[in-house]
């Protein structure tokens, strides 16, 4: 499982006072006020930053960190992942997963057969939709629904499906 999980991603400077817009990558941006730190994912490590002041603009976030009060220091973060660490993550109810932890899944149907690894997820409108990559490298589409998915086991790594008919 990751540490860190992603909320956003710095999009460009906002102003000249080191402030910065985030495009969020969270279910609710919202959640932003409620945070206190956060890390830039840079090709040097992850930075921690202070948050200091949320607002918000359209469909952005607009951020600014503790000490840095300039557009020239918050400049280098531009394109950077933010992310928080577990513990900091929004509490998920019962049979809710982080998309993170469900990517390398071993998916089987709920006949037996071993239909192979989610690789990805797809997010939809309506539904998240996974793919599933089989032994031969073709790829099954599987609809995150109450009729599709059967169990999810983090633990077993582990993933049970049933196919509907016309998804292979």
């Amino acid at each position: 499982m990751e540490q860190y999980l992603q909320v956003g991603v710095v999009s460009s400077t906002h102003g000249i006072r080191g402030e910065v817009k985030v495009y969020p990558t969270t279910d609710d941006a919202a959640r932003f006020k409620k945070l206190k730190e956060v890390f830039a994912e840079t090709k040097h490590g992850n930075v921690p930053l202070a948050i200091e002041q949320v607002k918000f603009f359209k469909n952005m976030v607009i951020l600014k960190f503790k000490g840095i009060d300039n557009i020239n220091d918050v400049e280098k973060y531009r394109g950077c992942p933010l992310l928080v660490t577990r513990e900091n993550a929004v509490k998920l109810a019962p049979g809710e997963y982080f998309l993170c932890d469900l990517i390398g899944l071993s998916v089987s149907t709920d006949t037996g057969e071993e239909l192979g690894t989610l690789t990805e997820v797809i997010r939809t409108g309506a539904n998240d939709v996974y793919v599933v990559k089989t032994k031969n490298e073709k790829e099954v589409l599987i609809p995150n629904t109450k009729e599709c998915i059967i169990e999810v086991s983090l633990e077993k790594n582990t993933m049970t499906v049933h196919l509907l008919e016309g998804l292979l």
